[in-house]
């Protein structure tokens, strides 16, 4: 018969590291996305719910982005749904973006949230952890579910470098032309200039992160 020689301590030890590192690795991706918070039973029926993303900035290829002058978009989406025997019905929706870039002139990143047609700056920070705290602030979506009916939220977040979608509508962005930069407004005149800067970001690893999550089901 033969024995198996005993593992070494060494070996040991490092089998324990790894199953930590991996352990670590996949709560850090478990704890990253979209976060619905509901009012309390109580207020259902007179407040939105808070929302935020948690943890989607922390990616090194994204901070890297920004620090080579690439603003990036979260692009939300909030549906209000309600129960209704096989199909669900969408009574609502409403959408906004935050927008977070670098001002390589005064060393400082500017954060803002986008609504329609109105900005509202969420300030100008000279840490680039601090301004990414800033962009993951919750926002309380002004939609009211009806009341009596079973009620669901659904939530989209899309997470992207700006100069992949338009580098045009970018470039207005950068001189305090919010507006254009989240409509997807686009010059035909500058697509080779779109072309090439979308190439750039792409080969610094740019691309559209997705997240979405719905809530539980509740009756205001």
């Amino acid at each position: 018969m033969t024995r198996r020689a005993p593992r070494s301590r060494p070996a040991a030890l490092l089998a324990v590291a790894l199953l930590a590192m991996l352990l670590a690795t996949a709560d850090a991706q478990a704890q990253r996305g979209v976060e619905i918070r509901l009012p309390t039973r109580a207020a259902l029926a007179s407040e939105g719910p808070l929302v935020r993303v948690v943890g989607v900035l922390d990616e090194r290829d994204l901070r890297d982005l920004l620090d080579h002058g690439f603003p990036i978009r979260l692009h939300y989406r909030a549906e209000l749904w309600t129960v209704a025997g096989w199909f669900n019905d969408l009574r609502g929706s409403w959408e906004w973006d935050v927008v977070i870039r670098q001002n390589a002139m005064a060393r400082s990143y500017e954060v803002a949230r986008l609504v329609g047609d109105e900005v509202t700056p969420l300030g100008e920070f000279s840490q680039l952890a601090a301004a990414v705290q800033a962009a993951e602030r919750p926002y309380r979506v002004p939609l009211l579910p009806p009341r009596g009916r079973r009620s669901y939220w659904n939530m989209v977040v899309d997470v992207e470098t700006l100069s992949m979608s338009d580098l045009d509508e970018v470039e207005r962005w950068l001189r305090g032309e919010l507006r254009p930069a989240v409509r997807g407004r686009r010059n035909p005149g500058t697509a080779v200039g779109r072309g090439l800067k979308t190439l750039a970001t792409r080969l610094l690893g740019g691309e559209t992160r997705h997240y979405e999550v719905r809530s539980e089901t509740f009756r205001p």
